[in-house]
């Protein structure tokens, strides 16, 4: 039976907080519970001088909380993430808290937490969401959502499922989801669409390559334009990998059943191009059409059984996706990785490198920001910073993962047009566009307070603070009117470094 208001006296009694809102005087908190796979709460209390108002249960591991622009609702996204060894997986939901009644008579009747039971695999898969379901998991289980956007009329919010490349439509009204569709994937051999893949190339490398990129975003806003909703999207990607507790080899048996210094490696969804090829490694086949018209697909110039746009200086050291882009996925072992008998159709890498901005009518992907977030790091930064990671220095580290990893999002508005910002997780530093026209928003300004002639760490690992900030993981956009000193701001929260930053924002007219 859920919990009454009345059984939680303080939020010290629950467990970490993941997320804070906060609307008309009240703060919002979303907190786990121990274990996380265990249902959440959400507590509220009043934002002058933090007395705690009330609890109400929620989903499991609920991953990030916001009120309606109306502060009549608040929503959710529990992610629903299984325990260390997959072997306890909470379904994935979506609570909505009516405030009707106010924050500190909030009730568990008050809240509606809704899963995904109602819709079926064949149809999602057929709408583009991605469900590689480990371990026979149900839809509902595989489905993970991570941060929610609402419409300005508070009638609506969105959730994305960042590990299922997906949306989720939500009537708050009736706390129903309407529709789930996925986000389509990048083709990164198309023109403007260029990136760096390779952390053995020895250069800053932005080319096209025969992968396609499935967006994953992670945080996500709306904004209105000509009285239609877009959502606007940080395309991050975001891989699976589930590492439990084992005293021995013996004991460790479940999926990849990999055993390592008291640890046993459970599931893992990513594998680099080169491993899946390499006969000493998977000796899988990829078998692509996009691939083999590329350069270098057939020939093997030193003699190693290694096509040459397979070698690390190329294509073989980017991660990408070992679930997806099968000819039968059934060859998969029960761990999610290939075995010799896989046949790649596809190679699907993580993320974007980009923001996106999609219509939520059609549904339909209306801008995607290509090639430009690495051109103007590459160009701003140089090679030595190119592509470098949150918490150490030296160029092109991150090109074989994600790249620069658009982790944060926010909009706003100033002197009637609107503008996004991006915050890049790895190298660190704002991307700035005017997103007005959402079909043709422009490049305004990036913005990187990062200092890398300072080593992030401390000889004792702690945090450097002459590095600056390290790691924007979440924004938030201040308007003039709400400003203290009467101008726009930018909010931005550092994880790594465990900075605030605050940016005051100055418009200038761009050339037309």
């Amino acid at each position: 039976m859920a919990a009454a208001r009345s059984d939680v006296a303080s939020a010290s009694d629950l467990g970490p907080a993941n997320s804070i809102s906060v609307s008309n005087g009240v703060l919002a908190v979303a907190i786990e519970a121990d274990p996380k796979t265990d249902p959440g709460y959400v507590a509220f209390y009043q934002s002058a001088d933090g007395s705690f108002l009330s609890a109400v249960q929620v989903g499991a591991l609920p991953d990030m909380v916001t009120f309606s622009p109306d502060g009549q609702f608040v929503v959710t996204a529990n992610e629903g993430e299984p325990n260390d060894d997959y072997s306890v997986d909470p379904e994935g939901s979506i609570s909505v808290i009516n405030l009707t009644g106010g924050a500190a008579s909030a009730l568990d009747a008050d809240v509606a937490t809704v899963s995904f039971g109602s819709f079926s695999a064949a149809d999602l898969q057929a709408a583009g969401v991605r469900l590689p379901r480990p371990f026979g998991a149900t839809v509902s289980q595989d489905m993970e959502p991570e941060y929610i956007a609402v419409s300005a009329d508070s009638t609506t919010a969105w959730a994305a499922m960042q590990e299922n490349s997906a949306f989720a439509e939500i009537d708050l009204a009736t706390a129903t989801i309407t529709s789930v569709w996925g986000t389509g994937t990048k083709d990164f051999s198309l023109p403007g669409n260029e990136a760096d893949v390779s952390n053995r190339d020895d250069t800053v490398y932005i080319a096209n390559w025969p992968v396609q990129g499935l967006l994953m975003p992670d945080s996500i806003a709306s904004y209105s334009y000509a009285g239609k909703t877009y959502l606007i999207t940080a395309n991050e990607g975001d891989g699976r990998e589930y590492i439990g507790e084992a005293a021995d080899a013996a004991s460790c048996t479940r999926g990849l059943a990999d055993f390592d210094d008291g640890e046993c490696l459970v599931y893992l969804d990513e594998i680099r191009i080169r491993d899946i090829v390499d006969a000493g490694e998977v000796g899988a086949s990829i078998d692509s059409a996009a691939v083999n018209r590329y350069a270098g697909s057939q020939t093997d110039t030193d003699g190693d059984g290694i096509a040459d746009i397979f070698e690390n200086e190329n294509l073989g050291r980017l991660k990408v996706i070992a679930t997806e882009g099968l000819a039968d996925p059934s060859c998969l072992n029960a761990g999610g990785q290939p075995t010799a008998a896989c046949v790649y159709e596809t190679l699907i890498a993580y993320g974007g490198r980009s923001f996106s901005i999609f219509d939520t009518e059609s549904q339909r992907r209306v801008f995607d920001s290509g090639s430009d977030f690495e051109v103007v790091t590459a160009d701003r930064l140089g090679p030595d910073a190119f592509n470098a990671t949150n918490d150490a220095n030296g160029g092109d580290d991150r090109s074989d993962d994600k790249g620069p990893e658009p982790e944060a999002i926010t909009v706003g508005t100033i002197n009637g047009r609107t503008y996004a910002f991006i915050g890049l997780e790895r190298v660190g530093g704002i991307m700035v566009y005017d997103v007005s026209e959402p079909e043709s928003p422009r490049f305004v300004q990036y913005i990187n307070p990062r200092d890398f002639s300072e080593d992030p760490q401390n000889p004792d690992d702690s945090y450097n603070p002459a590095a600056g900030d390290l790691g924007p993981e979440g924004m938030v956009f201040v308007p003039a009117a709400d400003s203290p000193n009467g101008a726009p701001l930018l909010l931005v929260g550092n994880e790594i470094s465990g900075t605030t930053a605050i940016f005051q924002i100055t418009v200038s007219e761009l050339a037309r």
